[in-house]
């Protein structure tokens, strides 16, 4: 089966899509014998060896996780049946079953609570495989999910729009850091929420691109802190006995969750412990043989000590289907540096749909230039222009995807339709759902006053900001080009 992970860049021709290679390779630590006489090695079917010293032993199993694919450079993505150990729709079901689970650290863990975070995008794209509007597939994947013996069934807004204000905070503070002093490697700010595109930035460009990344977690990430670090208390139960699953629009989510970085030593779990897609739900809902509209139709949970001022339902948020983060960014830019409460957000397309910006005019001067690059082509263009000192822009919107999001790796594939027929009926999809403001978010305030101290507290830089690491070249034969 092909990857469906994210496409990332093949440097010879510049495609969309890398195919696993022999610079894979985990490498095995063998010890050696301390006798210095020759010896024979002697292999049964059984998998037991003997070195001519009478005593059998087991051969070790070889195991390569989605972590060991982070620490590579060898390759960007590769493919799901040899990294997905631990992130698998086989594995949630085990979970569901047995109430235990194995986190990365091979540590096994009994599950009182499990909670399922849902991503808006996944949720289209399932809505538009089984002809339901938005709102029906939401209730029929709350049901679903409760069916299989989810507990707790959550929207992700309020992640999305701590991401958002988190960063909008970020893009200011870079950019007077950038007027303060331009030889800065402040600005231009590049989103980060794209795994994809994060993964390929370490291991590619190293040192040289990391610190134009914004440090803002993904809503993912922040909704994993959300749930294991403040939900976790709310319901009295342990973090590492609260089995957190996100549903996410494709298969390089599972690589984000599986990062050290979003492993914490004081709870002793990740902040995601499965990353389930929208094609895995079909997959599932095609072995029972059932189709989504079978399940009844349950609401999201609300388990927040706050009261619900509207229905509960996914949202989206003005601008790109991807979050809209160019759009929020630059609306709140426009107004706080330069005082434009209404900017206009007219996009110019570049080479292409993919790649697109957007311009704010100040007394016949440009002051705001961004940009919205989807697509590993279009990145190249752009890391290109920022290595040859020639980026005109202040924020860009980087996902490694074509069309962004609401075509990820794990979404739903068209049957009988063209790719971006169908990404156009998912586009227009998301721009009828209600719209969350951000800085109109009672639950997004009362997180950063009571569970966050506060924004400019060190506990939400922590839990709301994160670091990069560049990925050095292996020195082996197998890195050489011939």
């Amino acid at each position: 089966m092909a990857s469906r992970f994210s496409g990332a860049l093949q440097l010879t021709d510049l495609d969309d899509f890398i195919t696993p290679s022999q610079e894979c390779i985990k490498p095995v630590k063998i010890d050696k014998s301390k006798d210095k006489t020759g010896a024979k090695i002697k292999i049964g079917e059984d998998g037991y060896w003997d070195v001519s010293s009478g005593k059998e032993q087991k051969l070790k199993k070889v195991e390569i996780t989605l972590a060991d694919c982070l620490a590579c450079s060898g390759c960007i993505t590769s493919a799901e049946s040899v990294l997905v150990t631990r992130q698998s729709q086989e594995e949630l079901l085990r979970v569901f079953s047995e109430h235990k689970y194995s986190d990365n650290k091979g540590t096994v863990r009994d599950v009182k609570l499990i909670a399922i975070s849902l991503s808006p995008q996944p949720v289209l794209s399932l809505a538009a495989r089984y002809k339901l509007n938005p709102e029906d597939a939401t209730k029929k994947l709350t049901g679903y999910f409760k069916s299989l013996g989810a507990d707790l069934v959550l929207d992700m807004t309020v992640a999305e729009n701590l991401s958002i204000l988190e960063s909008q905070q970020e893009f200011i503070q870079r950019y007077h850091n950038n007027q303060s002093d331009a030889n800065s490697k402040s600005l231009p700010m590049l989103a980060s929420s794209c795994p994809g595109w994060v993964c390929y930035a370490e291991k590619t460009h190293g040192n040289f691109i990391l610190p134009y990344i914004s440090t803002t977690k993904s809503p993912q990430q922040i909704m994993g802190s959300l749930v294991k670090e403040h939900l976790s208390k709310l319901k009295d139960v342990a973090s590492s006995e609260l089995y957190h699953v996100t549903l996410m629009p494709c298969y390089d989510k599972k690589l984000e969750a599986s990062r050290e970085d979003f492993y914490s030593d004081v709870l002793n779990c990740h902040d995601v412990d499965c990353v389930i897609t929208a094609i895995e739900v079909e997959q599932m809902l095609d072995v029972s043989k059932k189709s989504l509209e079978d399940f009844e139709s349950l609401s999201l949970d609300w388990p927040w000590s706050l009261e619900l001022s509207t229905e509960l339902s996914i949202r989206s948020h003005i601008g790109s289907g991807s979050g809209g983060y160019a759009d929020q960014i630059f609306c709140h830019a426009a107004e706080q540096l330069f005082g434009e409460t209404k900017p206009s957000l007219v996009y110019k397309n570049l080479r292409n749909p993919d790649f697109r910006e957007v311009t704010l005019e100040k007394d016949g001067k440009e002051v705001l230039k961004f940009a919205i690059a989807n697509g590993f082509r279009n990145i190249q263009n752009l890391v290109q222009k920022l290595k040859r000192g020639k980026s005109p822009y202040h924020y860009v919107e980087v996902m490694a995807c074509p069309s962004g999001c609401l075509n990820g790796g794990a979404q739903i594939r068209p049957v009988n339709e063209q790719p971006r027929e169908l990404v156009a009926r998912l586009e227009n999809m998301y721009t009828k759902l209600p719209q969350s403001i951000p800085a109109e978010d009672s639950l997004a305030r009362r997180l950063y006053n009571d569970w966050l101290q506060g924004k400019d507290s060190d506990k939400a830089r922590a839990l709301l900001h994160t670091s990069y690491h560049a990925v050095e070249k292996l020195d082996i034969a197998l890195n050489i080009k011939w």
